[in-house]
């Protein structure tokens, strides 16, 4: 759930590197560069791209603004095209059925099933409504921290490769020590230093 609803779980990350000294016109750049391309007339299998906080077929930005103070906040939206396998499987067995009658061949060749299965997938990708999924975030410019409202380890790993696509920084994943090192100040990062883990039974 977003951060725009009641209640909301999301992931702390750092943002690690520097951003040039014009750095909104730049993310204002690379938002646009890389926003969200629509498939539903295309036979694309898939597409990633930034969208609207408020509104997820708003790619250009038109209704709303992304940045809020030393904020930007964004959608990263990902549609895909599936085909269920079983349906795959389904129509692929009922291709070869006909395709081995009307040969009139006990057996289908290998090539010739694999052919028939990549057809039958084309077809169905053709006809398949792209499966959109919406992940918001909110990146403080201030203090390089960026919060993930997701808590899916595969999503995770799509944002960090499509943010440091975009604007050419890492992301990592904040821990509590790795909070605390962001939140002390000096003299209490210093005593954070030496601190070594200790375990609990």
């Amino acid at each position: 759930m977003g951060f725009l609803k009641g209640s909301a779980s999301f992931v702390r990350f750092s943002v690690v590197g520097e951003l040039p000294e014009n750095s909104l016109d730049f993310i204002a750049q690379r938002v646009i560069a890389f926003s969200f391309q629509d498939i539903d007339e295309t036979y694309d299998e898939y597409s990633i791209g930034w969208v609207s906080v408020l509104n997820m077929f708003d790619s250009q930005f038109a209704y709303a603004s992304y940045v809020a103070g030393d904020y930007i906040t964004l959608t990263l939206r990902i549609d895909e095209r599936k085909v269920s396998p079983a349906i795959l499987k389904k129509i692929v067995q009922k291709e070869e059925e006909r395709v081995r009658r009307e040969q009139q061949v006990p057996k289908l060749s290998r090539s010739m099933k694999v052919q028939i299965k990549e057809r039958v997938r084309t077809e169905l990708m053709r006809k398949a409504i792209p499966i959109p999924s919406i992940f918001e975030l909110c990146w403080s410019l201030a203090d390089s921290t960026l919060f993930f409202f997701s808590t899916n380890k595969k999503v995770h790993a799509i944002l960090e490769d499509f943010f440091k696509e975009s604007f050419g920084l890492l992301i990592r994943q904040q821990i509590p020590y790795t909070t605390a090192e962001h939140l002390l100040d000096d003299d209490l990062r210093e005593k954070l230093e030496r601190l070594s883990p200790e375990i609990f039974v």
